[in-house]
């Protein structure tokens, strides 16, 4: 099974994890963005809209992250807590892995990536509108040790991907305590936990330079 990957991605980290947890082991396929390896020829092929993480199983080709991660789970998975089958505590792990990818993820980029990669200024109404979707994922935390129901979950392994970035960046997580528990608590109980501090570690450089 291939996986282009970059280690410091948020994303792929979730994949990683995920694929951790339900025991399929991947092919990883270092893919360097910065030095155009996405737009060549036979990755295009692979994935037209050349973007990473992308998995290939047996002629398979699938990305975006969380559609990835849901998709291990129901073709390798053997516990269904990860990406449960009734349709209203499925709901509520989609509901979060959206919230992920539009809000959570999203305002993180949003606001960072400019400063990182373009040089600019930061931006304070992006800055607010990230620390109002952390504000959001702290209400859903109250009283919650998962971020979708009573075990762990693909949500979570895809939150912790992008909290732990968030951390990395400086973000104070501390003025979110549901968050900041959370987060201590599912950095050591994921699956593929070292995988998501090896990345971590990749992207904080960029933070350094």
């Amino acid at each position: 099974m291939d996986f282009y990957y970059l280690p410091g991605s948020a994303p792929c980290r979730a994949v990683q994890m995920t694929a951790a947890a339900v025991g399929v082991e991947l092919n990883l396929k270092l893919t360097n963005l910065m030095a155009g390896e996405h737009m060549k020829p036979e990755f295009l092929k692979v994935n037209p809209q050349h973007c990473i993480p992308t998995l290939v199983d047996n002629g398979f080709a699938l990305w975006e992250s969380r559609a990835i991660c849901t998709y291990l789970v129901e073709k390798y998975g053997k516990d269904e807590h990860l990406y449960p089958k009734d349709p209203q505590k499925r709901a509520v792990v989609n509901q979060r892995l959206f919230f992920d990818m539009g809000t959570l993820y999203q305002r993180f980029a949003d606001y960072y990536y400019p400063q990182i990669f373009a040089k600019q200024p930061a931006n304070a109404e992006n800055e607010k509108k990230m620390k109002d979707a952390v504000d959001f994922l702290n209400t859903f935390l109250d009283g919650q040790k998962y971020v979708a129901g009573e075990h762990l979950t693909v949500a979570d392994l895809s939150i912790l991907a992008t909290v732990s970035t968030y951390d990395v960046a400086g973000f104070e997580l501390a003025k979110y305590p549901n968050v900041q528990k959370w987060y201590d608590n599912i950095r050591k109980e994921a699956p593929g936990a070292a995988i998501n501090e090896a990345g971590i570690e990749e992207f904080k450089k960029y933070f350094e330079k």
